[in-house]
């Protein structure tokens, strides 16, 4: 009896997750158009009054201040525009995570929010920078999902004769 009570509450659970996984690539899409769209809005924004930025960065004593500007801006709005459709989105998710994570250390008050990861965790969720980092984080760790170039990429060279992955 109890054996047939744990089967059954296995496969409904496995069901469950089975149906959670299908959700998985849907879920990285939402992520990636959503918070692409906003780092192309930050980056074209940026581009857009360049000169406002760079006053910016030149209170935060960045090195070379407009060519930060110019530089953050264009990550922004190209990176985000490459992590919206899925191209290369892992070394891209790793461009835009570095830029945020040098956005939270360059600002004094995201600079403390940021050394309070784990001591006040509101106050590192809380910065402006953190929503940005951690979908960066999320596409980095987890791929695109099905639903991007890169994997329509891979299918189109594995179906060329060459594998799309190989095993070692």
């Amino acid at each position: 009896m109890m054996s047939g009570l744990v089967n059954s509450v296995t496969k409904l659970y496995n069901g469950f997750a089975s149906v959670l996984n299908r959700l998985q690539s849907p879920l990285l899409l939402a992520i990636r158009l959503y918070w692409g769209y906003q780092f192309m809005q930050d980056g074209w924004g940026k581009l857009t009054h360049l000169d406002k930025v760079t006053d910016f960065f030149t209170n935060l004593n960045l090195p070379a201040p407009h060519m930060t500007a110019l530089a953050v801006a264009l990550i922004e709005l190209c990176g985000g525009f490459l992590f919206t459709f899925g191209i290369a989105s892992r070394l891209t998710s790793l461009v835009l995570f570095v830029n945020m994570t040098m956005a939270y250390l360059s600002v004094p008050d995201d600079r403390v929010n940021f050394s309070h990861i784990f001591s006040k965790p509101e106050d590192f969720y809380g910065a402006s920078p953190y929503t940005y980092w951690f979908a960066a984080l999320l596409i980095l760790i987890l791929g695109p999902g099905v639903f991007a170039v890169d994997t329509l990429l891979k299918r189109w060279i594995g179906t060329r004769g060459e594998p799309a992955h190989t095993v070692s």
